[in-house]
This record gives structure tokens, C-alpha cells and sequence, in this order.
């Protein structure tokens, strides 16, 4: 049978056999007839065009945002990954408006976000991993704490932190876990399962008058490390007050102040911080322990909330320790979702 050739009409008038490409050509020529012929595309879409510049600039200089008014740059720096939601509606926009300066000015949050962000839509994980850590806020008002408790410990872990653990149910999780960790302790609401030894237990004080942050010296097979289970105090966005941090700010320095006394150079912090590794205020603690999710993750880790994650609040952090990978566990009874890490201990102590 005779292969069909496509005709197409020929400079001269005639015809011949359509090229490759020549389809797509006159598709593209239909479709972009209107922005030829139109002399405004330059002109329309100004508004679109501002409001892409100022999320660039927001997003390039979120450091800058004050925190003088409703500790507003603390909540941008919270929801910070979420702006760039903003730039596919910009696009779209400018696609509607047919202005060629909000689709150039869609470029630069775009190339903003994927600077800030861009690294963490990459697998970092790898398969190694001496030691597993865990830890999870496990909600005091949970309808389930022992299918909770067997949920985290089923998942291998080494170590576990449980935060939000009220005292009428310390013996509930005491049990539920016995089977799986010979070593624990519990100072105020947050506890320590181990597999391993653990000395040296004691409350941290973060200026809350009340216990909820501690710290022990696990004995690992390969040495000591210092492990820190801590839970800053809950934020919230009020009309009037704005973003309500002070509390949980004044504990992160505090905290922050423990980990700079610490004598042993491996540490690893577990707990929920009521806050992202973007927000300012964690400084005291973020400028001196890395993130596993950033330095081993996939993706951006998000915890809290359990049904629809938005913002990575409950975190393990590491010192003087390498991270292999790091992840959430699968939802339990509770509001966060629990998160894990590999890690490797092959550091001098």
C-alpha cells in the first residue's frame, strides 16, 4: 500500500509534501495572531504586573518583614513555601489579561521560589543510617493513645519523643511501649522511649513554669548522645493580636541556650517547635542544628495539620550527627503527623 503524504501549498501555488513541524508552526501562528495584532499587550495587566513584584520582593526579603506589628514576619515565614501558590494564578491571569509584562514578571517570584525552595523537590535521602529517631505530638485530647503509641513504635524507631502527653495517660503510653523500649522517662508533658541506656535525665527549663522540654545522654553503640525532647508553646492567629509567638519565642531562646551549654558534640533534637526552620525567631535554635527534613528529605515534610498538612512544625534537628533521610509516619490519633529520621553517629564524640 502507498504511504498517504500529507499535501501542503507551495510558495508558487502548488502543492507538495507538508514538512516536519509545519503543523505545530501553524497552530502556534493561530494561537498567538491575537497577541501580534494587538498593539495593548504591552500596556494591559499592570495591576497582575505589580502584584508579581511584590511577591518576589516579599518572598526575596521575607527576613525583612517586621515583626513590630502581629509578629507579621514570623507568620510569613511560617506559610512561606505556600506563596508560591500565588504564581500559577498570576500566570493564568496574564494569560487572561494578555499582557506580555505580567507574564515577563511572573519569571522573577518563580525563580525566587525555586531559589528558596527549589532543593527540598529533590529525593536527599539515601539508605544508610546507623540510629532511627522519631517523635510525635501526640495531642493530649487523642481518642486512641494506645493504637497511637503501637503506630510509633511499630515504625522501628531507636529513640522516641512523645510530646502533649497529659499525666492521666503517662501510664497508658508507659505500657503500650514497654514491650518495644527497655529504657524512659517523662518529665512534665513530654517523654523518652529508648532502646538504648539513658543517664543524665533532667527537665530543661524554657521559661514556661511548667515542664515541657527535657534532655538525657543516650548511650548508643556508638557512644553517647545527648538527646533533647522539647514542645514550644502553641501560636495563633488572632484578629487584634495578629500572630501570638511571644511565648513560644521566648522558649526557643531559652532552649536555644541549653543546646549552646551542651557538653557532648553529638545532639539531636526532637519535638514539636510550633514553627518552621523559615521563622526568625527559632534563630537560637536554628542557627545552630540542622533540619534532617532540609538536609535528607523528600519533599517538604509538612506535619501539622494531620488532615491537611501546611506547614512542617514538628521537627528533628541534629549536631555533630549526619542525616540520612528523614519522612512523616502515617497519620495516628492524633492532630500532627508523627516524623522520623535515619541518622548516622560516625562523628568523634
Amino acid at each position: 500500500m502507498a504511504q498517504q503524504a500529507y499535501m501542503t501549498e507551495t510558495a508558487d501555488g502548488g502543492s507538495g509534501p507538508e514538512r516536519p513541524g509545519s503543523r505545530l508552526r501553524r497552530l502556534l501562528h493561530r494561537m498567538l495572531a491575537p497577541w501580534r495584532n494587538d498593539s495593548g499587550i504591552w500596556r494591559r495587566g499592570a495591576v497582575f504586573t505589580a502584584l508579581a513584584l511584590l511577591l518576589a520582593l516579599v518572598m526575596l526579603l521575607h527576613a525583612h518583614v517586621p515583626n513590630t506589628v502581629g509578629n507579621l514576619g514570623s507568620l510569613t515565614e511560617t506559610f512561606l513555601p505556600w506563596l508560591g501558590v500565588f504564581v500559577p494564578v498570576l500566570l493564568l491571569l496574564g494569560l487572561w489579561r494578555k499582557s506580555a509584562i505580567t507574564l515577563i514578571a511572573v519569571l522573577l517570584p518563580a525563580i525566587v521560589w525555586l531559589n528558596l525552595f527549589g532543593g527540598l523537590l529533590t529525593d536527599k535521602s539515601g539508605g544508610g543510617g546507623e540510629l532511627m529517631v522519631a517523635t510525635h505530638n501526640v495531642n493530649a485530647d487523642n481518642p486512641d493513645p494506645v493504637g497511637t503509641a503501637r503506630a510509633v513504635a511499630g515504625s522501628g524507631a531507636d529513640i522516641l519523643a512523645l510530646e502533649e502527653v497529659p499525666a492521666s495517660k503517662v501510664s497508658v503510653y508507659e505500657q503500650a511501649l514497654a514491650p518495644t523500649y527497655k529504657y524512659h522517662a517523662v518529665e512534665g508533658t513530654v517523654g523518652l522511649w529508648s532502646k538504648y541506656p539513658m543517664t543524665g535525665v533532667q527537665a530543661v527549663d524554657i521559661k514556661l513554669g511548667w515542664k515541657r522540654a527535657m534532655r538525657a545522654t543516650v548511650t548508643t553503640p556508638e557512644g553517647p548522645v545527648a538527646v533533647y525532647v522539647a514542645h514550644m508553646p502553641s501560636v495563633r492567629v488572632k484578629l487584634k493580636a495578629g500572630f501570638t509567638a511571644r511565648q513560644r519565642d521566648t522558649s526557643a531562646d531559652a532552649l536555644g541556650e541549653a543546646v549552646a551549654d551542651e557538653t557532648l558534640s553529638r545532639v539531636i533534637l526532637l519535638g514539636d517547635l510550633n514553627g518552621t526552620m523559615n521563622d526568625r525567631s527559632l534563630n537560637g535554635v536554628t542557627s545552630q542544628l540542622r533540619s534532617t527534613q532540609g538536609a535528607a528529605g523528600s519533599g517538604f515534610g509538612f506535619s501539622w495539620p494531620a488532615a491537611f498538612p501546611m506547614a512542617r512544625i514538628d521537627q528533628i534537628m541534629v549536631k555533630g550527627v549526619e542525616p540520612e533521610s528523614s519522612w512523616t509516619l502515617p497519620r495516628t490519633g492524633s492532630d500532627h503527623l508523627p516524623v522520623a529520621a535515619r541518622v548516622n553517629l560516625d562523628t568523634p564524640s
